[in-house]
């Protein structure tokens, strides 16, 4: 692998992680140290990360890690609900019932992984993502997936705001089962109005007056899986 492509990628995956918190400066002499490559390579990566807005030039201070906005998470999910309405509505037709409703079980069974101190989010979190690529794979559409790429990563660096939010991860767990009940069921309607639910509900809860645009707690220490 070529140095700029590790460099982006440990970058990304820092950034996405919170890691690398919203705002932080990515000085070149620190993260080429950091990252033991030159600073033509790292350049490059963080090039490549301003181009898809997880990075964000400062005046006087070089590159920063790109600030969460309000704005831009409303922005993220008006393009994300049809683009995943349209995935479902696809996966309930062409997809393996018997996969979504096993998925279904594991989600009405999440409660203890969410409760559970010693990474149980990121297991639950991991479960989610199956059910991501359970519907990618039904839905059986390049040109869709290809859409989606860049909102979610996007989504993986805003969905981490939830993180601590028990009650929000619970019922989140609750709509996700409803989402694999309709999709095993083959409803194309129900599947669509479950995830409609389900995005609507997250914004709603991103965009609360209380919610904090702060980094999670031992957020340098967090790895996702």
């Amino acid at each position: 692998m070529r140095a700029s492509d590790r460099a982006y990628f440990l970058l990304r995956s820092d950034i996405v992680e919170w890691r690398l918190a919203p705002g932080e400066l990515l000085g070149e002499v620190e993260q080429s140290a950091r990252l033991g490559v030159s600073r033509t390579p790292l350049r490059e990566a963080l090039s490549r990360l301003m181009a898809e807005g997880l990075a964000a030039p400062h005046a006087g201070r070089g590159v920063v890690v790109s600030p969460i906005s309000l704005e831009a998470v409303t922005d993220l999910f008006h393009v994300r609900l049809p683009l995943e309405c349209a995935a479902v509505r696809l996966a309930a037709v062409r997809g393996n019932g018997g996969a979504f409703a096993a998925l279904a079980e594991e989600f009405a069974a999440a409660g203890r992984l969410i409760e559970d101190d010693d990474g149980g989010q990121d297991a639950y979190y991991a479960l989610v993502a199956r059910l991501d690529q359970e519907i990618d794979d039904a839905a059986r559409n390049a040109y869709l997936l290809q859409a989606q790429k860049p909102i979610r990563t996007h989504l993986a660096r805003v969905r981490r705001l939830a993180r601590n939010d028990q009650d929000r991860l619970l019922a989140s767990a609750r709509e996700h089962e409803q989402i694999a009940l309709a999709l095993a069921a083959s409803n194309t309607e129900l599947a669509e109005a479950a995830m409609r639910v389900h995005l609507l509900n997250s914004l709603q809860h991103l965009l609360a007056p209380h919610h904090g645009h702060h980094p999670p707690p031992n957020h340098r220490e967090e790895h996702h899986g």
